[in-house]
């Protein structure tokens, strides 16, 4: 349960090694077990991606898994990274070496020669993986499966369960993970919002046209309680609400700007996903990943899409207890110096590591707002109150993580990538290429150490926020 060798052994935690019979196929030697073909009618297929542990000792379980298995580590999450208000928690995924170069997404798809454990511990005494050490016991917190097409996967499973009454639910994503409309948006132009690192354009509207506009927007129900737009609202209601509710003042300067006053409203659903994969989706698809609540990461020029369940085998409500992930990995389809397409390799897409935080603060984020709700329904005001303002907490936590992370991510992408090419090109004798992707190393090295000590700051700010308001909730 602690260090290796040091502490009683964990028997809820069992290794099983199963011995195959070489001269069959697919069978084993374990008694009652006989082989069956995975075949899927009328269901998405989906195959083992990874499995997360929640445990006392982090380097106590992974020195067993080393000593055990030859498991060696492969990321780590600081507790800078993964913190949510009080809360914080330290994670390393580990796991073996696969040797797999698939020939396709679709063999890497089903291909389970990559076994990945991401273990976590706590170093707080609140939030998610305290609670669930202390309810549950050491144990695997969730499991987590590949499928080939996350956002007909995720809809599906939506569509099932609002028409039979029971099915999957999901974590709440905040709005504002996506994406939501701003005044300086308005203001300045749907060009410079899709490329801001680019060449500046002039603003299309005065600040004060812009303020007319988005107060439009927030009074006629355009925009919902966090300044995100409705989902289901066409871009001719958003039309024929401005052009009747704009002052005279005003009137000229939007109309001229129309068009594009509307396209900045409905591009702001998904802003913060295109940054990242500009036109690689069509609006559908952006819009898709919104309304089911996907998540998304990249990593080089691979993708990682990402969706959690709520709680599942839950004794009763609020206590806590495992849940699934369901996960996409698209593998870019690079070529090599041969000019041949690059073999696909486990684990394309990373593990989220913008999205391990949104994670953390989601769990907390779907507990506070089921404790809002459960409070509201039994009049209890103040504790209302105080769920509501958490929520709040963590939403605000999570808008300025979020480009501390990509920044973050960036980095370490760059990183690898110079310490690639270092590699080869010591080992092809370009020793004047390796130094200088030495210097790029150390620079992005430098950047992902600066965005790590800001990350920390924030979450350091938002542990005091959290803790004054518990204080404050105590008080009374």
């Amino acid at each position: 349960k602690g260090e290796r060798d040091t502490s009683s052994a964990d028997e809820g935690t069992v290794l099983r090694f199963i011995e195959p019979i070489v001269c069959a196929a697919n069978t084993c030697k374990l008694p009652g077990i006989v082989p069956v073909d995975a075949s899927f009618s009328h269901c998405h297929p989906a195959f083992f991606d990874h499995w997360v542990s929640n445990v006392i000792s982090r380097t106590g379980f992974l020195d067993t898994l080393k000593d055990t298995l030859y498991f060696t580590p492969k990321v780590d999450f600081n507790a800078g990274v993964v913190a949510a208000g009080e809360a914080q928690i330290e994670s390393t995924v580990t796991g073996n070496t696969s040797s797999l170069n698939a020939e396709d997404g679709s063999s890497a798809l089903s291909d389970q020669s990559q076994i990945y454990l991401p273990i976590n511990n706590a170093i707080t005494n609140v939030g998610h993986v305290h609670g669930f050490l202390e309810e549950i016991g050491q144990g695997i917190q969730h499991i987590a499966s590949r499928v080939d097409n996350i956002i007909s996967f995720v809809q599906e499973a939506n569509d099932r369960r609002k028409i039979f009454g029971e099915g999957f639910t999901f974590l709440n994503i905040p709005r504002s993970y996506y994406g939501v409309l701003t005044k300086e948006m308005l203001r300045i132009g749907i060009d410079n919002i899709k490329d801001p690192s680019g060449n500046k354009s002039d603003d299309i509207l005065s600040l004060e046209c812009a303020h007319a506009i988005f107060d439009i927007c927030a009074a006629e129900g355009v925009l919902l309680d966090d300044s995100s737009v409705d989902l289901d609202i066409a871009g001719s209601t958003i039309r024929t609400i401005l052009d009747s509710k704009i002052s005279p003042e005003h009137k000229e300067e939007y109309l001229q700007n129309r068009e594009e006053v509307v396209a900045i409203i409905l591009h702001s659903r998904y802003v913060n996903m295109y940054n990242l994969l500009k036109n690689h989706l069509s609006e559908q698809s952006y819009i898709a990943i919104v309304r089911n609540q996907i998540l998304v990461d990249v990593q080089t020029d691979d993708l990682l899409f990402q969706i959690f369940t709520s709680n599942i085998l839950q004794r009763k409500p609020q206590d806590e207890s495992p849940f699934f992930e369901f996960i996409q990995r698209v593998c870019s389809e690079c070529l090599g110096p041969d000019g041949c397409p690059k073999k696909v390799k486990p684990g394309c897409g990373g593990f989220g590591i913008r999205n391990f935080l949104t994670l953390f603060l989601s769990i907390e984020v779907t507990k506070a707002m089921l404790a809002a709700s459960n409070a509201k329904r039994d009049g209890k005001i103040t504790k209302y109150e105080f769920a509501k303002r958490k929520v709040q907490l963590f939403t605000d936590q999570l808008n300025e993580s979020n480009p501390l992370l990509t920044e973050i991510s960036d980095a370490m992408t760059k990183e690898g990538l110079a310490r690639d090419n270092i590699t080869l090109s010591y080992k092809e004798g370009r020793n004047d290429d390796a130094r200088a992707w030495e210097q790029v190393a150390e620079k992005e090295a430098t950047a992902k150490s600066r965005a790590n000590d800001l990350l920390m700051e924030c979450n350091m700010k938002y542990q005091r926020l959290m803790r004054e308001l518990r204080e404050s909730q105590e008080d009374k």
